[in-house]
């Protein structure tokens, strides 16, 4: 059975802004984590009306000060828009705060596009992912590699690279560390990305062998009717995201999706093919069908449903299917 974690957009729903946002992720937390979820990640973007996690290392410590026991952590930093030192210090000092718990999970994508991505890289040159992850990896272990130093002291902080390409698997593979797949938003390389991860997999000092994370769309509830009714928020953001239309999480609709121009439904099948809405024998039976295909050791489940009840009661849901 793969291990279960959540990932978190901290979504601002309509007529809400972002302080309930972030009280209604910080109750998610606490609810999932007697639950058994592994982990609870945050996820950097910036400049889209309705996602309040661009302050990624502030919300992952307000969550980890919620909680007890669940690992927090970035999925992810968007590493081309910080300084690899800034990165380190903000990581090693939330070890601090809570030890062997904070995960550093680490991207190449901007998590932003257009004014946004200039505004943030003002001053940062321009260097390759690969060089800035070592670099960050050089100050968390304080090895002496650099001519600065991070926040004093080793810290232990698991490194991730996560993408939706194939570059990111090989990245991964090459360092020796776990790969977590964007395949909740961009399904369309998992398979090839896990199994070139896999076959050229270098263990390391961090990890033995490959370690794959997939990401995924799971709604639950006693019914399909149910989940399909709480899905259609997720749906309607990320095609209006794909459209050109972004604004704020909506609030769901009956029968969304018959209602689509085919064009439109075209779309969001292809960015959302790593979902399922279904009851609990439904959802069980998606993930099993999923884990026998990837393999995948864990599955990181993204559900943005606008009320945030539901929402707790969905993952509750999926974690019984899999007990």
């Amino acid at each position: 059975m793969p291990a279960l974690s959540i990932l978190d957009l901290v979504m601002i729903g309509e007529g809400k802004d972002l302080a309930t946002a972030i009280d209604e992720s910080t109750q998610l937390a606490q609810a999932v984590e007697p639950q058994g979820y592994t982990r609870y990640w945050i996820a950097e973007h910036h400049d889209m009306p309705g996602i309040g996690s661009a302050a990624t290392s502030l919300i992952i410590d307000r969550i980890a000060a919620a909680t007890r026991t669940i690992r927090v952590g970035s999925g992810g930093i968007m590493l081309p828009n910080h300084a690899p030192l800034a990165v380190a210090e903000q990581f090693g000092t939330l070890n601090a705060l809570y030890p062997g718990r904070i995960d550093l999970g680490m991207g190449r994508a901007p998590g932003s596009a257009g004014a946004a991505v200039r505004a943030l890289r003002r001053g940062v040159p321009e260097t390759e992912f690969s060089d800035d992850v070592a670099e960050v990896m050089d100050y968390l272990a304080n090895n002496g590699r650099r001519a600065a130093h991070g926040v004093p002291g080793t810290h232990e902080v698991p490194v991730w690279i996560l993408g939706s390409s194939l570059y990111g698997a090989q990245l991964a593979a090459a360092f020796g560390l776990p790969f977590a797949f964007a395949s909740h938003f961009a399904p369309r390389f998992l398979d090839q990305a896990v199994d070139i991860y896999r076959k050229t997999f270098r263990p390391s000092k961090w990890l033995a062998q490959p370690y794959v994370m997939v990401g995924a769309n799971i709604f639950a509830a006693d019914t399909r009717e149910e989940a399909e009714f709480l899905a259609s928020s997720h749906r309607q953001w990320m095609l209006n995201l794909h459209m050109g239309r972004m604004g704020l999480l909506p609030r769901p609709v009956e029968n969304y999706v018959a209602g689509l121009p085919e064009h439109e439904r075209q779309v969001m099948d292809q960015v959302l093919a790593m979902t399922v809405a279904g009851d609990k024998a439904q959802v069980r039976a998606w993930i099993d069908a999923v884990v026998a295909r990837t393999g995948a050791d864990e599955l990181m489940i993204d559900s943005r449903i606008y009320d945030p009840a539901q929402r707790a009661r969905s993952h509750v849901l999926v974690a019984e299917a899999m007990r």
